[in-house]
């Protein structure tokens, strides 16, 4: 629980009420919590949503039905599910919407499930919706051995992509290899001055070859931003997910010369407006992990008690692929 605003350390371990069960919800026994770079902001005042303290970190769950609310059909006692829950899923139970709930079959391991959703549903988003891919064309991937990165990685060849993904070191290019990236480049760690910036663009250049990327996929932001949009070819699109590198400034010359787009990703907002075109997302990428083609990567494992370490893991920017508490089997 998060009664100050802070670092995962002012996180507590405490005992509450069981969550009271309305109408169109569901009641669940949490088996596994993902955790995401929104959880390392939120309990620092950080995000773009500030839920009234105190409050419970964790942003999406496994589970299994406990309790079926008034009004809801399509839902029994027994099932497994997959849920973006924004806030309380480092807890044993919770109470979610059943119309944001997702089957998930038996024979689908809880833990990858509960790190499947907020990176694979906004990666399918921002590459098939904004990033419009098409088989054969070149996609750079930044933070390419995050969760993100990795979705990236696999959604990109599943659509048929070039794949070059960027890395900071090479253990991460190792993933990022074992992921499907067809190439694989290690840039140094930030802030870059004028002859940095200048050099970490002509690596993004060759990387991706003398017609530049068709698509940016960017989950760091920071001084990445900028050498990355230099490496686009003519008419590319450059896809906007996330800062933990920071917010940067982005020269918009470059756009005109290169005629190209710059396209925000904000898939909370686009699964609340067009909740069909995401069921449908949903859909394909389970097709997709039974056929082999996306395998989430969990990249460790906590118990519910240690809940704050995770948050902290990710925080370091040291993760390979999700970081995952573990609540219940």
């Amino acid at each position: 629980m998060s009664r100050v605003a802070g670092g995962p350390e002012t996180l507590e371990l405490t005992d509450l009420p069981a969550p009271s069960l309305g109408a169109g919800q569901l009641l669940v026994r949490i088996l596994a919590c993902g955790i995401n770079y929104p959880d390392v902001l939120i309990i620092e005042d950080k995000y773009q949503t500030k839920p009234p303290r105190p409050f419970i970190p964790g942003g999406e769950v496994s589970g299994v039905v406990e309790a079926v609310g008034d009004g809801v059909s399509g839902w029994q006692v027994g099932d497994r599910l997959m849920a973006v829950t924004g806030i309380g899923g480092l807890a044993e139970r919770i109470v979610v919407a059943a119309n944001v709930a997702f089957p998930l079959a038996a024979d689908r391991d809880p833990n990858a499930a509960a790190g499947l959703l907020l990176t694979y549903a906004t990666t399918i988003h921002a590459l098939v919706d904004r990033g419009q891919v098409k088989a054969g064309e070149t996609l750079l991937v930044l933070g390419a051995a995050g969760g993100v990165g990795l979705a990236a990685i696999e959604i990109g060849k599943a659509l048929g992509a070039r794949v070059v993904a960027a890395v900071s070191t090479a253990g991460k290019a190792e993933a990022a290899t074992a992921a499907g990236a067809d190439s694989t480049l290690v840039y140094s760690p930030g802030p870059f001055d004028k002859d940095a910036t200048k050099a970490l663009a002509g690596q993004f250049k060759d990387a991706v070859g003398k017609s530049g990327a068709d698509v940016v996929y960017d989950p760091v932001g920071g001084d990445y931003c900028e050498p990355a949009l230099r490496s686009l070819g003519w008419g590319g699109r450059y896809l906007v997910v996330g800062f933990p590198a920071g917010i940067p400034r982005l020269p918009l010359n470059l756009t005109l010369l290169k005629s190209c787009d710059v396209r925000g990703v904000f898939w909370g907002a686009f699964a609340a407006r067009n909740p069909q075109a995401n069921q449908a997302h949903v859909e394909q990428l389970m097709q997709w992990w039974r056929e082999g083609k996306v395998n989430p990567k969990v990249g460790g494992t906590w118990p519910l008690e240690q809940g704050g370490d995770a948050i902290a893991w990710l925080a370091s920017r040291q993760a390979i692929g999700k970081a995952v508490v573990t609540v219940s089997v």
